[in-house]
């Protein structure tokens, strides 16, 4: 269910969850550094036509350990990351370019990026304002360009674990924000590979962006 919030309500989320990660941000490396989401990487990647290296956005880029991915590939990645100290290892770790920017306060360029990588990071938008960034990943994509997401799935439920805020959307309703955006449903898979459904939280999805949005219903 979608939540009423008011502007400082916002403000208090992103204060809180963003703290939460600029105080874990040596845990966070720690404890994420060896985890293999090359899965998610290819998936991006095997969908994007553009001539290679690509412009790519690792948003929510965390301290750099998919940057530096990227970059191995031979890309041209540039990182987003609102936490200070998770973006400061980023610089260190990969090497490449990180914009610190609060995901509800984005500012980025227009058809700049091939592709955006949005991993374990958009489930932190709440649902009222999820449109809006959606919107905003869209327009800094090129035409045709591929944006890659992946969330802890849920039954459409948002509120508070601890000190981090999340919003859990099933595949109907996430295929729906996201086709309300603007974007052509490419793939979907979920997470971690080959166990039985109800041990993979995770939904993967691949999304094109197109000119024109569909009608579906928002949910």
């Amino acid at each position: 269910m979608t939540m009423n919030l008011t502007p400082q309500e916002l403000a208090r989320i992103a204060e809180l969850t963003v703290g939460h990660y600029n105080r874990s941000a040596e845990a966070f490396w720690q404890g994420t550094r060896d985890h293999d989401v090359s899965q998610n990487i290819a998936a991006l990647l095997r969908h994007i036509e553009a001539d290679a290296p690509f412009a790519i956005l690792d948003l929510g880029c965390g301290p750099g350990r998919d940057l530096m991915a990227f970059a191995g590939h031979g890309h041209r990645a540039v990182g987003l990351e609102g936490a200070a100290n998770l973006a400061a290892m980023a610089r260190v770790n990969s090497g490449c370019e990180v914009w610190q920017q609060d995901l509800l306060a984005l500012d980025l360029p227009q058809r700049h990026f091939d592709g955006v990588f949005a991993n374990a990071v958009l489930f932190h938008v709440p649902t009222q304002e999820l449109p809006r960034v959606l919107r905003q990943l869209h327009a800094t994509l090129k035409p045709g360009g591929v944006l890659f997401v992946s969330n802890p799935r849920g039954r459409n439920e948002e509120g508070w674990s601890g000190e981090r805020y999340g919003a859990y959307h099933d595949l109907e309703a996430w295929r729906r924000y996201m086709c309300a955006a603007g974007f052509l449903e490419l793939e979907h898979y979920y997470r971690p590979a080959g166990l039985p459904i109800e041990q993979q939280p995770w939904l993967a999805s691949v999304w094109r962006r197109r000119s024109i949005a569909c009608t579906l219903q928002l949910p």
